[in-house]
């Protein structure tokens, strides 16, 4: 399984599936994250965490232990 977390730098990826349940999976969701969405991989901070996205025209950070819940192709 491909996820968000191993995607990257200056890649696009389409979601498969949100994996989790419950606030994390809601706030992924929130995000505007769902599938078939496409998110270009921005660049990662320097330590590794967090992961700069963007999603429908906007720009987020997300967190490396949310980007594994997000399955992608």
């Amino acid at each position: 399984m491909e996820t968000l977390k191993n995607s990257k730098v200056g890649t696009t990826v389409k979601v498969v599936k949100v994996h989790g349940e419950g606030p994390i999976k809601r706030r992924i969701m929130d995000m505007g994250i769902t599938k078939g969405v496409e998110i270009y991989v921005r660049k990662v901070a320097p330590l590794g965490d967090p992961l700069e996205l963007t999603v429908r025209g906007y720009e987020l950070s997300l967190r490396k232990a949310d980007a594994e819940m997000i399955e992608v192709e």
